[in-house]
């Protein structure tokens, strides 16, 4: 039976009177954020960068596919304004937790965000709020470290006076067919009625929600569907390696298997993994599985596999360099094609560029690169001595002064015949120029 305090939540969302507050306006919360406010639900924003607030605020946005002059509508509207005072944590009636979990050097879950987050939370926490993480993590965190600090801190009990849940983000930057409010959302809560009153909240802006029999059950779904993508791109990146030793194309080998109407998904080959998901979640399952002694060999050996990819790659290239060129890749100058972890999007989050960027200066090659959606680089967590680079223009005289031009993220607006016409060697681990019907004794793929 649903309490008092729900049936008054579920009710005050269905006449759009609640508030929502969005912890951390990045690649997850600010699109998340849109959504709620194309339903005339009024917005708070969270985020600890005083220079992104303040950019919200004047209706500026850092991430290009998102629209500014709904920004702009929002704020000038008063049904969205983003806050560095986390003091009024309070106010809104549901709180999104969309904050980062990266991996510690060791490959063991980082969850200081989430913890800090919920701290935050715990010391304003009101009764009849919802909380809801989005943020992918291993199957218990919502229950057993998000749940005690919020209980203990504030001498609320859950499920009582304030409701907690889980809602994996399922973001893909870029994508022209699917976004936020298109993609199905799954929803576990802590009891009942948390479950009740994130279905109801997220049925407000998405097309369907999933609801799922727990918390945990949630964490685990958006682990799975990550490990799904990572072990997959780990067996064709493994294809790749063993096609290539027998002289067979393995794009075109993917290109033919998936004319099967059943049975076959196609995933392609890459310089490595990139993104905030799939190259990070599927060792928060690693190592939550080590408390029940199992050993998940099968996830580990893909992520051996696609972590290894940069270093092939590179070798790749000293190779060409040394067979094409007849010279070292010590003394060679060469430029790189797109930081960004896929195609079409400013988003370099754990992009395998940045390693490549690594091991081929490693070597005593010097390094630039071209991104038409990244001018200059941003400080990053695990690279922050690349910030400050700048994208170096694509044009005949530029091209020349490289030896190799290296193709890590194919973007569809860059100018490949250019690059291809005015270029001593190309290596191409995209497969972006056949693709685009260019062919040469000089273009190799890797």
């Amino acid at each position: 039976m649903t309490s008092d305090a729900a049936r008054n939540f579920i009710d005050r969302v269905r006449d759009r009177s609640v508030t929502v507050g969005i912890i951390g306006l990045g690649y997850v919360g600010l699109p998340l954020a849109l959504a709620v406010l194309r339903q005339g639900i009024k917005v708070i924003g969270f985020d600890i960068s005083q220079p992104r607030v303040d950019d919200l605020n004047s209706g500026r946005s850092a991430i290009k596919h998102i629209p500014t002059d709904e920004l702009v509508a929002g704020v000038q509207s008063g049904m969205f304004i983003a806050t560095s005072d986390f003091s009024r944590l309070s106010e809104p009636d549901a709180l999104l937790i969309a904050v980062p979990t990266p991996l510690t050097k060791q490959r063991e879950p980082n969850l200081s965000y989430v913890v800090k987050t919920t701290e935050a939370i715990a010391a304003c926490l009101r009764e009849g709020q919802l909380v809801v993480l989005e943020s992918t993590t291993y199957p218990g965190t919502t229950d057993d470290v998000m749940r005690p600090i919020l209980e203990q801190a504030s001498g609320l009990v859950s499920g009582r006076d304030f409701f907690l849940a889980f809602s994996p983000e399922r973001e893909d930057p870029g994508n022209q067919h699917f976004g936020t409010s298109t993609i199905p959302k799954i929803v576990g809560g802590d009891g009942p009625d948390a479950l009740a009153m994130a279905d109801a909240l997220y049925s407000t802006f998405v097309v369907k929600t999933v609801p799922v029999s727990s918390t945990a059950t949630a964490e685990a779904v958006k682990l799975t569907e990550n490990i799904f993508r990572a072990v997959n791109i780990a067996l064709v990146n493994e294809l790749k390696t063993v096609y290539a030793a027998m002289g067979i194309d393995i794009w075109e080998v993917i290109d033919a298997a998936k004319t099967k109407p059943f049975g076959f998904m196609p995933f392609y080959p890459g310089p490595g993994l990139g993104g905030h998901c799939i190259p990070i979640d599927p060792f928060y399952l690693t190592w939550k599985a080590r408390e029940y002694d199992i050993t998940t060999r099968f996830i580990e050996l893909a992520g051996q596999i696609n972590s290894g990819m940069p270093y092939l790659v590179a070798n790749r290239l000293a190779e060409l360099v040394d067979t094409v060129l007849r010279k070292s890749l010590s003394s060679s100058r060469i430029l790189l094609i797109g930081i960004a972890y896929k195609k079409n999007i400013d988003d370099m989050r754990e992009s395998p560029s940045l390693k490549l960027i690594e091991l081929i200066e490693q070597r005593g090659a010097q390094v630039a690169f071209h991104d038409p959606h990244i001018p200059v680089m941003p400080s990053t967590r695990n690279h922050p001595e690349l910030a400050g680079r700048k994208s170096v223009p694509l044009t005949r005289e530029q091209l020349a002064d490289f030896d190799a031009v290296l193709i890590a993220t194919d973007h569809d607006d860059v100018d490949y015949a250019l690059l291809t016409e005015n270029s001593k060697l190309v290596v191409d681990t995209r497969n972006a120029c056949a693709h685009r019907g260019l062919q040469g004794s000089h273009i190799f793929k890797a």
